[in-house]
Parts: structure tokens; C-alpha cells; sequence
């Protein structure tokens, strides 16, 4: 399987912009699938992943037991804790452009950052090609929460969902469409023949 890479997350981000700028405007504080936040809100966390997972690779020695500390907040307290905001007044289009900003910013670090380099997660250190998996894994759920909430369709590719499922799900259950099985491997989706996780956490740390 060949290696995640920084054109994977801009693939990814493209296809949620492009999706989110059809969205209906007036949908946004409705409620994203199966989650407690409203779409606004997951779509605001999916920036602040991607801006998280490429800040951890810059610092010039990167915090392997901690991450680069920006503070977290909240607008509610069932709402997603961010490091930053879009704001409101800007409307979805300025959301979607925060989104956009925040994507491109992981893919020029990935891009830019040696192979060698490892960064704090907490499901392990990884490195940049861990970090673009799991910004593109992040991409594709999240866009399938916010989709759902919006009643639109929403199918990314297959082989990106193959090559993210064989680095951050490597014990995932060969043999079915790549889509619901990540779907599954995120406690979103039924497989046959596999019941579905409660829990679930995928493998950063290298796979090498």
C-alpha cells in the first residue's frame, strides 16, 4: 500500500470544501449525525485537527509527551474544546475558508517536514505522514457527520480510504469497500459479520 501523503490532504479538504460550499445556509446549527455538535461546530473542529496535527511538527525539537501548547476553549460546555474560531459574522463561507486556510497549512507542513521528524499524539508519536492520515481520516468522517446532518451525499474515494485504513487501522477487517470500513473503524457504520466498535483508536505511532 503506498504511503499517506500531503496530496491526500489536500485531496481531502478539497472535496469537504467543495461539499460545504453547497450546503443550504440555513442548516448549519442542525445537528451533525450522530454527535452532540450542531454542523457549524464540526466543521470548526475539523479545522482545529488540521491545524493541530501540523503545529506539532514545526517547533524545531517538537514536545513528544505533551502538545505545542495553544489554549484550548469553548463557546458551550457541550460544545468541541478549539484553539480557534471562525468567525461568526463571516458566515459558512467564512467557515469554510478557515477550513480551507487550516487544510493547506497541514499540507505545506507535511510536505516540508523530514520523515524522521516525530510529534506528540496521544495515541501515540507519529510522524508527517501519520499526521496527514490522520487529517485526512478526521476530513472524511467528520464531512460524513456534517453530510448526514445536511441530508447530503458524501463518498470520497476509495483508494484514499484504503491507504488511511492501512496506516491508522492496520487490524481492520480485510475484504469490504474501503468507505464503510473506515466508517466502522470510527463507530459509525455497521459491517457485516463485525460488531460495531463502542471505542475505537487508531495506530499513529510508524508504522516503520
Amino acid at each position: 500500500m503506498s504511503p499517506v501523503t500531503a496530496d491526500d490532504v489536500d485531496l481531502a479538504v478539497r472535496l469537504a470544501v467543495g461539499i460545504l460550499r453547497d450546503a443550504p445556509r440555513e442548516g448549519w446549527g442542525g445537528k451533525a449525525g450522530s454527535l452532540e455538535w450542531d454542523c457549524w461546530e464540526t466543521v470548526e473542529h475539523l479545522a482545529n485537527d488540521l491545524f493541530h496535527y501540523a503545529v506539532q511538527l514545526r517547533p524545531q525539537s517538537p514536545p513528544l509527551d505533551t502538545h505545542v501548547p495553544f489554549a484550548l476553549s469553548q463557546k458551550r460546555p457541550d460544545g468541541p474544546a478549539v484553539f480557534l474560531f471562525a468567525d461568526r459574522d463571516a458566515g459558512p463561507a467564512g467557515l469554510v475558508q478557515v477550513l480551507e486556510a487550516c487544510g493547506a497549512l497541514l499540507v505545506a507542513m507535511v510536505r516540508t517536514t523530514p520523515p524522521r521528524v516525530r510529534a506528540h499524539h496521544a495515541a501515540g508519536v507519529s510522524d508527517p505522514e501519520g499526521s496527514a492520515a490522520m487529517g485526512v481520516v478526521e476530513t472524511l468522517v467528520h464531512m460524513h457527520d456534517v453530510a448526514e446532518g445536511f441530508g447530503l451525499a458524501w463518498t470520497p474515494p476509495s483508494a484514499l480510504c484504503s491507504r488511511v485504513l492501512a496506516r491508522l487501522f492496520p487490524q481492520a477487517p480485510g475484504g469490504a469497500d474501503p468507505w464503510p470500513t473506515l466508517l466502522w473503524a470510527t463507530g459509525r457504520a455497521d459491517l457485516p459479520g463485525h460488531p460495531r466498535p463502542t471505542t475505537w483508536r487508531w495506530a499513529s505511532t510508524p508504522r516503520s
